[in-house]
């Protein structure tokens, strides 16, 4: 997931941020999510717009997936520290930049963003180059996957306190991960202090995708297996949840991917609606 040869940060992460500036420049107001910062981070050619993954058209329900998610997040970021909770960790952040677009929320917390090292190297430079720099409430972990590295004691490493209540937060990531992997990451959230919450997102099987969607469920699967990550896991939600309370964790949730189209686009003019395929799961320790 990472270009070894650039010192880029992975595809993945690039498409996200310059999606999520695309529904600023060709979606009509109001827009679920304002984010041009990844944009600057990324720093792209000025032909961007016109990439075969950016095509308005082709990418606007994945685009819009993309940032009801991220909205869905923030607001639950931001209810959680109005509760005191003060510890957010972000799983697989890539080049998330809620630290920089709602510093008012995210300088109240100790916020840990975990990825692997090439990434996070890539992210560290570009934000002192833009002028952000790393305020001391931010925390850029960096885990390298392939050797085999534990997130968890990383993650302490860096000063993450598991006596208190967090939020923890995991997005487009447990589609990459083995059953026995995300069980593991499960069993971690149910251990830490009463308060804190999970959100992780997963994918859909095909025959649970509405019909409309299959052919683009389609693609990304091929896509992720010719780029060499494929999609290894999908969980209908029942699954999903069986995993977490075997986990662990008693208060769980299923959030359809539908409740936050009836959420954030319900009242749209345009038809901009996001695509099925992807829901969360939500639980409380």
């Amino acid at each position: 997931m990472r270009d070894e040869t650039t010192g880029a940060p992975d595809n993945t992460a690039v498409r996200c941020a310059l999606w999520r500036a695309l529904h600023v420049r060709v979606d009509a107001a109001p827009h679920v999510l304002e984010d041009e910062v990844g944009l600057r981070l990324v720093a792209p050619d000025a032909d961007w717009p016109r990439r075969p993954d950016m095509a308005p058209e082709a990418t606007s329900a994945f685009r819009a997936a993309m940032v009801a998610r991220a909205r869905f997040i923030e607001d639950l970021v931001v209810q959680q520290a109005d509760h005191s909770v003060d510890q957010y960790v972000i799983l697989g952040a890539g080049l998330d930049t809620f630290a920089q677009r709602r510093p008012e929320t995210a300088s109240r917390l100790r916020l840990f963003e975990v990825d692997e090292p090439r990434t996070q190297a890539f992210k560290r430079r570009r934000l002192v180059e833009l002028g952000y720099g790393i305020p001391e409430w931010l925390h850029l972990v960096p885990v390298d996957f392939e050797a085999g590295e534990s997130w968890w004691e990383q993650l302490a490493a860096a000063g993450f306190d598991p006596r208190r209540p967090a939020v923890i937060v995991s997005t487009g990531v447990s589609m990459y991960l083995t059953e026995e992997a995300t069980a593991a990451t499960l069993r971690q959230v149910a251990a830490l202090a009463p308060g804190s919450t999970l959100a992780m997102t997963f994918l859909l099987p095909a025959g649970l995708v509405d019909a409309s969607d299959r052919p683009g469920l389609r693609a990304s699967t091929e896509g992720a297996q010719a780029s060499g990550t494929p999609f290894v896991s999908f969980y209908a939600p029942q699954d999903m949840l069986a995993l977490a309370r075997e986990a662990g964790l008693e208060d769980v949730r299923h959030v359809p991917g539908s409740v936050l189209a009836e959420r954030y686009f319900a009242d749209r003019t345009d038809g901009l609606r996001p695509s099925s395929g992807e829901d969360f799961l939500l639980a409380a320790v």
